[in-house]
């Protein structure tokens, strides 16, 4: 059914889209997936159990915020954090995908921000309902442009960090992921089906810290590409569609 169809009651929402370095063309987003826990010394930092195996939680694909933009603040929170981490953009999936196939899966790498309103996720967890709300909101998922496997191969190792206000807050290294990308993506499957356009973010290094309006926020996984984003006031209580 194509955007047009006269079926349609209402207009079709817009296509979430990634931009590709050095180019006009755009990745579509499918869904995005995130890994939970997948830094040893982040989970050391958050209490967690170390031996845990790892899980995942989805965001919504259309609060993705691009390179350069601003991020109104969210509501209902009084503790947003940021957590850099390496994003995996799939060109293809299927079920159960082995790892040492699931590298043949992917079109390309980025970087991102996994924005968490770290109050509101506590207190879910804490309560034993799900966290969703602490994870999954508008402009949760600031992403910059990504580059294909062709230009920056399979990053396994390399310095990935984040500055707020040009003071370095996280500082880590792809090597020290617990659950590798080909490991994760063979982890997920077993879980559920990907697709094409189905990007994945694989977790955070320690020194996650809290947010506030005006923040600079900058982001680097070192051959791959940055992340700029500003964090800009509240929007308006309502504003109509």
């Amino acid at each position: 059914m194509s955007a047009t169809d006269a079926r349609y009651v209402i207009s079709p929402p817009p296509q979430p889209a990634l931009a590709i370095a050095g180019s006009s063309e755009l990745f579509p987003v499918r869904r995005i997936w995130c890994v939970g826990r997948n830094y040893l010394e982040h989970i050391r930092e958050m209490g967690n159990d170390e031996r845990e195996p790892p899980f995942f939680f989805a965001k919504f694909a259309d609060s993705i915020v691009p390179d350069g933009g601003q991020v109104p603040f969210p509501p209902v929170t009084k503790d947003l954090h940021f957590e850099v981490e390496l994003v995996v953009a799939l060109k293809s999936g299927g079920r159960n995908i082995p790892t040492s196939k699931a590298l043949d899966c992917v079109w390309g790498y980025g970087v991102g921000i996994d924005l968490t309103r770290r109050d509101l996720q506590i207190a879910s967890r804490n309560i034993k309902r799900p966290w969703e709300v602490g994870k999954s909101f508008d402009a949760a998922a600031p992403m910059g442009a990504l580059r294909p496997v062709s230009e920056v191969g399979h990053p396994a190792k390399g310095r990935i960090y984040l500055k707020q206000n040009g003071v370095v807050k996280q500082d880590g290294d792809l090597e020290q992921m617990i659950w590798n990308v080909p490991e994760t993506i063979n982890q997920l499957t077993q879980q559920v089906a990907l697709e094409a356009g189905d990007v994945i973010m694989t977790g955070t290094p320690a020194g996650v810290g809290q947010i506030a309006v005006g923040d600079k926020l900058e982001c680097v996984v070192e051959g791959v590409g940055t992340l700029t984003v500003t964090m800009a006031p509240m929007e308006k209580e309502y504003v109509q569609g």
